[in-house]
């Protein structure tokens, strides 16, 4: 059975050109990317080793051979930081004696005060795995009538993958697949990725499980939203991330004029006040 860190490593090396790392063609081959002996050499590792971390069989590689692994596939800054984040989880954190259970839903009253500061903006708390926590009247407002916040505890992730009017909502609806995906392992803890993964994978389909051990990491751009009144709105993300509680605050700006329009044209329908979810 593989692991996150053989998954990462082996879609990784399927997915470059030999000869983009300066590697002679060796001709037909049964499977796309480098082969496992060239990036073996490059990490100054044996095939047998890189085999075992592959396939789940060597779940601790040192730090050593973990950075060698990034500078053999030529990783990027946030590729190496989801590498080491991989290793780390890999490496037997949660033990199979560990209990999924889902992760914290209160939000503390800072938080939600840091909110009514920012009404009316678009502003939302959230964790990795996609729960809407508490959200602005503007995050409602430009949320109306999507479906996204029909249920008691709404969950982005879950919105994405099982609910038709997704795709239409979001533009780029693959891309903001591969996010919601990708911060899946980001996740609190094992644990409670675990947890969520049992609960979705049986609903969401292919759509969700051939993206769960892909580790793309996303490129994520302006946010691309097709309302149902009929507004097209482009929104910019500022993060901060809450470390203490394992959540994130969200606040969406207007990327452009037109978007700024449309956002004060919805943010004058009925909408509701400030909530938090427990």
């Amino acid at each position: 059975m593989g692991t996150p860190l053989g998954d990462f490593v082996r879609s990784k090396r399927d997915s470059i050109q030999p000869e983009s790392l300066g590697l002679p063609d060796r001709g037909r081959r049964r499977s796309p990317g480098l082969r496992r002996l060239d990036l073996a050499t490059r990490a100054g590792i044996s095939v047998e080793y890189l085999t075992r971390i592959e396939q789940g069989r060597d779940r601790n590689p040192s730090v050593a051979v973990v950075n060698a692994l990034a500078d053999a596939l030529s990783l990027d800054p946030s590729e190496r930081n989801h590498l080491r984040y991989l290793a780390k989880i890999t490496g037997g954190e949660c033990s199979a004696h560990c209990r999924p259970a889902p992760p914290p839903r209160d939000v503390r009253p800072p938080v939600l005060e840091t909110l009514r500061l920012l009404e009316p903006g678009i502003a939302m708390v959230t964790n990795r795995l996609g729960d809407i926590l508490a959200r602005t009247s503007g995050y409602e407002s430009v949320t109306s009538g999507t479906g996204l916040l029909d249920t008691d505890a709404p969950n982005l992730t879950r919105y994405l993958f099982t609910d038709p009017r997704a795709r239409t909502f979001f533009a780029d609806w693959d891309d903001v697949a591969d996010e919601q995906v990708f911060d899946l392992w980001l996740a609190p803890s094992v644990e409670n990725s675990e947890w969520f993964t049992a609960e979705l994978a049986p609903v969401a389909g292919p759509d969700f499980t051939r993206r769960l051990n892909r580790h793309e990491v996303p490129r994520r751009g302006a946010l691309r939203l097709k309302h149902p009144s009929g507004h097209e709105l482009r929104l910019l993300r500022e993060t901060l991330e809450l470390s203490s509680d394992a959540q994130q605050l969200v606040v969406f700006l207007p990327a452009d004029e037109g978007t700024a329009q449309a956002v004060d044209q919805l943010r004058r329908l009925p909408h509701s006040r400030l909530r938090a979810i427990s």
